[in-house]
């Protein structure tokens, strides 16, 4: 069972919840402050999956080349239709929905999207959870995403919960491939992997804290070309170097 999954899933559900319910009573300073303790989580989350890295030629150019991908066929702004198209039903349903400009919402939206469904924490943690059956990065991640959930969800309303939706569907897949994934890895190409999304991480946490919005979700394409990168650079070009 994808326990590991099913509870991060849960956990953002709730908290989107929680947050959309409760969101009026807090002061806009509680929220803008403690949502930039969750962009330094974010940062500290990717730079922690950043240092283990293996081999860094192979993920900066997985990074580049995906990022050039995902700009190219505007992936970016795909999701924010995506964003505006989960946005307009949940609004006819509760009357608590942000007061927020579009542009700013979508801004935000699109960042959690990303976060919570496209980290290489997550991504790693549901392959891990599907082949050894320990769901103890998902559970972890789980409580952090609670409460992003739920401080985002006072600003951006009940939406933030049915990104679990999208989450449940990715995670969930990943869970089930896990062995049909794993076996065709290496350890060195893992380690690849959880560093390219340590960089989304970092890059997410900028955007959360209003640094520097940063084209994370047109990033996402470097997650697929990284391992394969990984492994062509340990395999063909390191042995002539």
């Amino acid at each position: 069972m994808p326990i590991g999954v099913l509870i991060n899933t849960g956990a953002i559900l709730l908290g989107g919840i929680l947050g959309g319910l409760l969101g009026h009573h807090l002061s806009e300073e509680f929220k803008t402050n403690l949502t930039m303790i969750f962009g330094v989580c974010s940062m500290g989350m990717g730079i922690y999956a950043i240092a283990p890295m293996k081999y860094m030629p192979a993920v900066i150019f997985a990074l580049v080349i995906g990022t050039g991908l995902g700009l190219m066929c505007r992936l970016g702004d795909k999701i924010n239709q995506g964003a505006l198209l989960m946005q307009r039903p949940i609004a006819r349903l509760f009357s608590s929905e942000p007061t927020m400009d579009e542009e700013e919402f979508i801004r935000s939206l699109v960042t959690i999207i990303v976060l919570f469904c496209a980290s290489g924490t997550g991504i790693y943690g549901s392959l891990d959870s599907g082949m050894t059956g320990d769901h103890a990065i998902l559970v972890s991640k789980s409580i952090l995403d609670f409460f992003t959930a739920a401080i985002f969800a006072c600003n951006l309303g009940f939406v933030v919960s049915i990104i679990a939706i999208p989450q449940l569907i990715i995670f969930g897949t990943l869970f089930y491939a896990a062995k049909l994934i794993f076996p065709l890895t290496t350890p060195d190409m893992i380690l690849d992997f959880k560093a390219c999304g340590g960089f989304l991480m970092v890059a997410t946490g900028f955007r959360m804290i209003h640094v520097k919005m940063f084209p994370t979700a047109d990033m996402i394409p470097a997650m697929i070309l990284v391992m394969p990168f990984s492994w062509l650079w340990a395999n063909w070009i390191l042995p002539f170097l």
